[in-house]
């Protein structure tokens, strides 16, 4: 794991989309992230950690 996975992390869980965005740009990820998020904060940051750690 390396200092910009950690970065992402961090950011995932302080603000998911922007730690999606980070990694996918403005793709299907940031706006199933941005939509979660808008629902509820707790579904944002789960969907944000499976999105950037999955590769």
């Amino acid at each position: 794991m390396g200092t910009a996975t950690f970065v992402e992390i961090l950011l995932a869980i302080l603000l998911p989309p922007l730690g999606v965005f980070l990694k996918f740009g403005c793709n299907v990820e940031f706006w199933i992230c941005l939509i979660l998020t808008l629902f509820g904060y707790i579904p944002g940051i789960i969907y944000a950690l499976y999105a950037i750690t999955k590769e």
